[in-house]
């Protein structure tokens, strides 16, 4: 009888086979191996595994689909760094689509960065509370030039971005700060659509008269409760800031409508 291993077609007793041996693999590689390390190869798995090299060769272009490794031709597959490409681009489409999606985003930013704030308090370097501050000075300065390009009636827009952008990065240091290295990939892997989260923010920011200053302010408060190493304070801080973006995204979409 004809093995459907050996004979290339994609027949169910392969996929199962190779579905079981990528669960494996992937105990493997978050449990043993680092990012930038190579797998065995494919006759060493296959004997490991007692299958044939197609189901390896099926097994780890599974693991490359979901972004756990890398292949190049003629050589062994590369564990890959952390990815939260897939994540993100799921968020983005989510709010995008669907307002609802951006709610359950500010719920889920509420508690997860509440925790990021007090945990911060407790654990920040010298190096966390500089990266900060400099993502304070540099959401100022946007300020100043976008007031003043406003003033002078030119373009205010890349201030305007540069001001998200520093934004951006007072929370990704915020997380990184924390020392927790969940939290900290989590707001790495939802960059973009904690970008898409602020412009709607502004917009419903501005509907209800207030301004970027307001914002410095909220996360001086932060900052100042973390420097001082008070947790509580820094929760509360971080809490009052996103319930004020949640009221401003609520604004946003009674205007349009939506």
């Amino acid at each position: 009888m004809t093995n459907p291993e050996m004979t290339g077609r994609r027949e169910e007793p392969v996929a199962t086979a190779a579905s079981s041996v990528a669960e494996a693999l992937v105990e493997m590689i978050l449990g043993h191996l680092s990012p930038g390390a190579s797998l065995p190869s494919e006759a060493e798995l296959a004997t490991q595994f007692a299958v044939s090299r197609l189901t390896i060769r099926e097994a780890v272009k599974m693991l490359e689909g979901r972004g756990l490794l890398e292949l190049a031709r003629g050589r062994r597959a590369i564990v890959r760094e952390p990815d939260g490409a897939a994540f993100n681009d799921f968020v983005v489409s989510l709010i995008r689509n669907d307002p609802k999606g951006l709610f359950d985003l500010v719920e889920l930013r509420i508690s997860l960065e509440t925790m990021s704030a007090r945990l911060a308090a407790k654990r920040a370097s010298r190096a966390g509370l500089q990266a900060l501050e400099s993502a304070m000075q540099g959401m100022r300065d946007a300020a100043v030039d976008y007031n003043a390009a406003i003033a002078a009636g030119a373009d205010a827009e890349p201030a305007d971005r540069r001001f998200h952008d520093c934004d951006l990065q007072f929370h990704e240091a915020l997380a990184t700060a924390s020392g927790n290295r969940v939290v900290a990939f989590l707001f790495e892997a939802m960059s973009n659509s904690l970008r898409e989260s602020f412009s709607m923010s502004r917009r419903g920011q501005t509907l209800r008269g207030s301004t970027r200053e307001d914002t410095v302010i909220a996360h001086q408060a932060v900052l100042d409760a973390v420097r001082a190493g008070n947790d509580r304070a820094a929760g509360e801080a971080m809490r009052q800031h996103l319930t004020d973006t949640e009221r401003d995204i609520r604004s946003h979409f009674s205007n349009t409508g939506n």
